[in-house]
């Protein structure tokens, strides 16, 4: 349940009140009694995603999606060259140990 502000127009007096979604805005004042009460447009809060199951990267765009898998395509040639070049490297040391 959200929390709502509130602001009297008759005597200015300024509080909060944990309401319902569906619940009709207030209408009384607590401190001067009259009806005067106007619910304040507030900033909002943020949904947050507790517990497990929830991640950061669960909702991206689908353009932001397509630009990670170009890169990570991008970044796999390297890595099996390096891989490569040190099997080379290790084989070269192999021999020579024979040779000797």
């Amino acid at each position: 349940m959200p929390t709502y502000d509130y602001q009297c127009k008759k005597c200015g007096h300024t509080w909060e009140a944990f309401q319902s979604i569906k619940a009709e805005p207030l209408k009384k004042c607590p401190e001067c009694k009259k009806a005067g009460a106007q619910r304040m447009i507030g900033p909002g809060a943020a949904i947050l995603f507790k517990g497990s199951g929830f991640y950061l990267t669960d909702y991206r765009s689908d353009s932001y999606k397509k630009a990670a898998d170009a890169d990570k395509k991008a970044s796999e040639p390297a890595k099996s060259e390096s891989k490569s070049s040190e099997s080379k490297g290790s084989e070269s040391k192999s021999s020579k140990s024979k040779a000797d």
